[in-house]
């Protein structure tokens, strides 16, 4: 334990008084899954654009957008943010996508969960092996696909989400930023600890520990020492 967070105690009460302040949070955290049950049937509900024949790259060649489905009829994308030629890519790409490595359970689901990124599918397949990640990648690198989902070339990152019917793909969702972290268990875990993601823009009681934002997060390096191959 650090001289700084020696002294970040909650208060030392009895069982009773701590129930008691438990079964009050406990009526905010109900209501924000209720509110949070009521955002995803408002989700359920949303028009949806159709979209071109899109062409973009897996391992074995070029592969129409329709077809990287694999079948199934709803298509959940990460977009990864990439520079061409760099030796490590965005660390809060690399770092979520990385959580991902049982993702068969989306098939009863009718659906699928993929990366695509806009650098040459090479490059993207060689980074995939070098920091572990478990997904299918594909590359938009020779289509507008990546811009027209709102993730161009340079730009950021972003998830969407695909329904398809027959040879017709449809745009239905799209979120970016802080958006992407009801994805991310890793939040859910840090946020239930007494002392949070202990980042200086947090709202905790004096004398907790902080830190600068960002800087408790896995970099990519960090990901590839943990998981990858080299």
């Amino acid at each position: 334990m650090t001289d700084q967070s020696a002294a970040a105690l909650p208060p030392i009460v009895d069982r009773q008084t701590w129930q008691a302040a438990l079964d009050d949070l406990r009526i905010r955290e109900k209501a924000a899954t209720r509110e949070l049950d009521a955002v995803a049937a408002q989700r359920r509900r949303l028009p949806m654009v159709e979209l071109p024949d899109y062409t973009l790259h897996g391992p074995d060649g070029p592969v129409r957008l329709v077809d990287v489905f694999d079948g199934r009829s709803q298509l959940i994308v990460y977009n990864h943010m990439w520079s061409d030629g760099e030796e490590w890519q965005c660390g809060g790409c690399t770092g979520l996508t990385s959580q991902y490595v049982r993702l068969e359970f989306l098939s009863n689901y009718d659906a699928r969960f993929v990366i695509v990124t806009n650098g040459p599918i090479e490059e993207a397949l060689a980074y995939r092996t070098k920091v572990g990640n478990k997904m299918h990648w594909y590359s938009s690198s020779d289509s507008s696909f990546g811009a027209d989902v709102g993730a161009p070339p340079g730009g950021g990152f972003a998830v969407n989400v695909f329904l398809r019917d027959g040879e017709k793909v449809y745009h239905t969702w799209r979120t970016d930023g802080r958006g992407t972290e009801q994805l991310s268990y890793t939040f859910a875990l840090i946020d239930i600890l007494p002392w949070g993601r202990q980042e200086e823009w947090q709202d905790s009681p004096d004398g907790w520990p902080k830190s600068p934002t960002y800087s408790k997060w896995l970099d990519s390096p960090d990901v590839a020492r943990l998981y990858g191959s080299s």
